[in-house]
C-alpha cells in the first residue's frame, strides 16, 4: 500500500509543482477512492506531503526566473495562515460530529462545484476583465477565504488559488501558479502547526514517509517541466487537470452516497 501511495503523491506532486494547485487536491480524492484511512488522518498526511513539495517547488523555481512582485504572495499568504488555522478547527468540529462518510461526502461536493466553477471561469477568462488590486488589506482577507478552504479540505490550495490571483491580480500564468504555491505552503503550514498543538491523528509512519517522498520527487520532477514550459501550455495544462479532477470527484460523490 506504501508503494500506491508513494506514486499517487508523486503524480498529484508532478502536476501540482508545474500547475500550481498543490497536489493535494489530487491527493485526497484518489485516496479517498482507495479507502484506506479515515478522514482526520487523510487530511494529516495529505497536509505533510503537500508541505512538503510546496517547500522543495519553491526552492527550485529560484531558478526559473520568473518576475514576481513578492508583496502579493507574501500578503495572501498571511491570509492563508490565519484562514489556514480557522479551517483546521472547522474541520475538526466537523469529523467530531458526523460519520467519515458524511465528512467525505460534504468535501466531495465542495471540490466538485469549486473545480466546476474554476473550470467555467477558466474558459470564460478572456471575456472577463481582470482586477489589479493593491490593497494589503484586501489581499490578506482574500489569502484567509483561501486558507479555510484550503485547510478545511485538506487540499493545500488548489485550483480555487490559481482563479483567485488570476482575477483579482492580473498576473501571468507562471506567475500565478508560483503565488498559489507561496500560499500553499503558509495555509499548510499554519493548519499543520496547530494539528500538533491540538494532538495529531493516528497514522503509520510508513505511509508519512512515502507520501512525503512521493511530494519531494514529485516537485522536482515537476520544476524540471515547469522549466520548459511556456504561459499557454502551463494555462491549457492546468485546463486538463480540472476535467480530470471533475470525474474523480464524481466517483467520489457516488461512493459515498
Amino acid at each position: 500500500m506504501e508503494i500506491i501511495l508513494f506514486f499517487v503523491c508523486l503524480i498529484a506532486c508532478i502536476i501540482g509543482a508545474i500547475s500550481g494547485i498543490g497536489g493535494g487536491i489530487i491527493i485526497k480524492p484518489i485516496i479517498d477512492s482507495l479507502g484506506i484511512m479515515n478522514m482526520s488522518t487523510l487530511s494529516f498526511l495529505s497536509g505533510c506531503t503537500v508541505l512538503s513539495m510546496s517547500i522543495v517547488s519553491l526552492y527550485k523555481s529560484r531558478k526559473q526566473n520568473v518576475k514576481l512582485n513578492v508583496i502579493i504572495p507574501i500578503f495572501i499568504g498571511l491570509g492563508a495562515s490565519i484562514g489556514g488555522i480557522i479551517g483546521k478547527q472547522i474541520f475538526d468540529i466537523i469529523v467530531k460530529n458526523f460519520q467519515n462518510n458524511i465528512v467525505g461526502l460534504v468535501q466531495s461536493i465542495l471540490l466538485f462545484l469549486i473545480n466546476i466553477f474554476i473550470l467555467v471561469y477558466m474558459f470564460l477568462k478572456s471575456k472577463l476583465k481582470s482586477k489589479n488590486i493593491k490593497s494589503k488589506i484586501l489581499t490578506i482577507i482574500l489569502g484567509c477565504f483561501l486558507g479555510i478552504i484550503s485547510s478545511f479540505l485538506g487540499i493545500g490550495g488548489g485550483p480555487l488559488n490559481i482563479a483567485i490571483i488570476y482575477y483579482f491580480y492580473s498576473l501571468e500564468a507562471k506567475q500565478t501558479a508560483l503565488s498559489s504555491l507561496i500560499v500553499v505552503f503558509f495555509s499548510q503550514l499554519s493548519s499543520l502547526l496547530l494539528t500538533f498543538y491540538v494532538g495529531v491523528p493516528k497514522f503509520q509512519y510508513g505511509m508519512l514517509i512515502f507520501m512525503c517522498l512521493g511530494g519531494i520527487f514529485g516537485a522536482l520532477i515537476g520544476s524540471k517541466i515547469s522549466k520548459k514550459m511556456d504561459n499557454s501550455k502551463t494555462q491549457k495544462f492546468f485546463i486538463i487537470v480540472l476535467i480530470v479532477l471533475i470525474f474523480i470527484n464524481i466517483y467520489n460523490i457516488i461512493k459515498f452516497l
